[in-house]
Parts: C-alpha cells; sequence; structure tokens
C-alpha cells in the first residue's frame, strides 16, 4: 500500500519528543524511507544518542537528519526549531507533535504537575500548530500534521485528571484543525490524532524493565500510523495485545452515552454500574 504522498523520499519530517518511544520509531521509519528527519526533544544527551539512530537507518546518513534541543512548551523554542528545519531542509511535509509526559495530578493536587503536563502534552501542541501550520499550508505541496492523543483523553479514566485534561485538550484541538484544513482552499495538509494503545515507552521502562505481554512496541504504532494515514484515516485509535478495536469502541460508546443517559460521570468506574459495564462490554 502507497503512503500518505506527504511521506515520501526527499521530504522532510519534524519529530518532538523524538529521543524515545513512539516518537524516535516513526523518527527511524522516516529515515528508512528516505526523508530527511529533524528530531527534537529537550533531553540533549539523549537526543545526540537518537540522531546517531536515525543516521544508522537512512540511506543518506547523517546528511539527512538534525538534531535540535526543544522545550515545546516554549514557543521562542519551537520557533527555533522551525527556523533550523528549513534552513536545513527547505520545507516541512510531516510534523509530528509527540513530545508528552506524566504523571500530572488530581483535581485539586500536585499544582506545579498540572503546570508541567499542561505545558507540554497541550501547549507543546498548540506551540507546534501555531508556527508550523500556515507555513506548511503555504507551500502548497502535499503535508501532514500528527497530533499524539491519548485513550485517555476520550473516556477520562479516574486517576490522573492532570494528563487527562491535556489529552482531551489534543483531540479538541486536533478536530478543529483538521476542520480548518479542510475548509481552507487550496490546502494540500492534512490532520491526524494518533491515539496509541498500551505501549512499551520510557515512560513505562521507568517502572517496568521487560514489556509486558499485553503491550505493543512503538514500531508497531507507527506501522498502524503509517498504513491509517495512507487511508486517509483522521483517528487513528490503536489496538494492542490486551485491548481490541471492538473493545476500545464499546469503551469509548459508553462514556459518551454517560452524557446522553444522563449517568453519573465516569459510571464506568461507579460500582452501581460495574455489572452492567461488563456486559455491554461483552456484548450481552
Amino acid at each position: 500500500m502507497p503512503n500518505h504522498p506527504a511521506i515520501a523520499p526527499g521530504r522532510t519530517a519534524v519529530i518532538t519528543g523524538g529521543a524515545s518511544g513512539i516518537g524516535l520509531a516513526a523518527a527511524k521509519r522516516y529515515a528508512q524511507l528516505d526523508m530527511n528527519v529533524c528530531v527534537a526533544d529537550v533531553d540533549g544527551e539523549s537526543l545526540q544518542t537518537a540522531a546517531s539512530e536515525i543516521a544508522a537507518a537512512s540511506p543518506r546518513g547523517q546528511e539527512a537528519v538534525i538534531a535540535v534541543e526543544t522545550d515545546v512548551s516554549q514557543i521562542d523554542q519551537v520557533a527555533r526549531l522551525k527556523q533550523q528545519a528549513y534552513d536545513r531542509f527547505g520545507e516541512v511535509a510531516v510534523l509530528m507533535n509527540n513530545a508528552g509526559t506524566g504523571p500530572g495530578g488530581g483535581p485539586w493536587d500536585h499544582y506545579e504537575g498540572w503546570q508541567r503536563v499542561m505545558g507540554i502534552n497541550l501547549w507543546g501542541i498548540i506551540n507546534g500548530v501555531h508556527t508550523f501550520a500556515e507555513a506548511m499550508i503555504h507551500q502548497d505541496t502535499p503535508c501532514a500534521i500528527i497530533n499524539t492523543g491519548s485513550k485517555q483523553g476520550i473516556t477520562n479514566p479516574p486517576g490522573d485528571a492532570a494528563y487527562n485534561v491535556t489529552k482531551a485538550g489534543v483531540k479538541a484541538l486536533t478536530e478543529s484543525l483538521a476542520h480548518k484544513l479542510r475548509n481552507t482552499e487550496g490546502c494540500r495538509v492534512t490532520a491526524h490524532l494518533l491515539v496509541p494503545g498500551f505501549t512499551y515507552t520510557g515512560l513505562i521502562r521507568r517502572h517496568v524493565p521487560e514489556k509486558p505481554p499485553a503491550a505493543w512496541w512503538p514500531e508497531q504504532v507507527v506501522d498502524e500510523l503509517l498504513s491509517r494515514m495512507a487511508n486517509g484515516d483522521f483517528y487513528i485509535i490503536c489496538p494492542d495485545n490486551d485491548v481490541s478495536r471492538e473493545m476500545d469502541n464499546r469503551r469509548m460508546q459508553w462514556a459518551a452515552e454517560d452524557l446522553i443517559r444522563n449517568r453519573p460521570a465516569l459510571s464506568r468506574w461507579h460500582p452501581d454500574f460495574e455489572a452492567e459495564f461488563q456486559a455491554f462490554t461483552k456484548g450481552d
């Protein structure tokens, strides 16, 4: 199957949060496809290691790769990232706003955690869109903006309200971005919301030294991303080895029906609805 037209030899991909996990796996894949890669991360040491790995995956080696240390919560640093990408490669075909962190905090605790995850997970993507989108539109070439969300931004499980809020914001922003792009005359830029399932990334590895059987590798998420982008999909909701797409659909439907049926908020985790939810997910 052919790739999305933005993903082609000689085109340029910019990936934030690219020193590890899904971002690094995507950067390597773009490099293997003979794209130019501009990889960004806040950790300079890890970033340089990642850049070497990405260059090793590219047919053109280091010539096709630059690394730009970037704190995506700071729009001036994102503007510098854009400038360096355009100065080196002359265009940007793929912007992958992927940088993320956690945990954040509960509804009334860990205020500093709230500020940190809001700055990276949500403002980082806002900054990326504000900085790159119009320039990519004006190129008049096929382009794509990929924002990394989370299932927690859709079903809002209890435990980390701050993280959930950031990812719900990413979903809302990316939906609005897609609508704006398709209603902009002559625009050849598409938007895509990447929603990984359980993925064994650095955030998980800190606490679990070996990949759990239920988790996907980051490379599997990238495979799903490229396949679904080629189909023209906006919502790229990934399964994993434990949760199928059918199960995700039922969980999302239940969450939406809390509003429609006027059930208690987050009724999926309410003891009065436990049996009903279990029966619903089994299709009973």
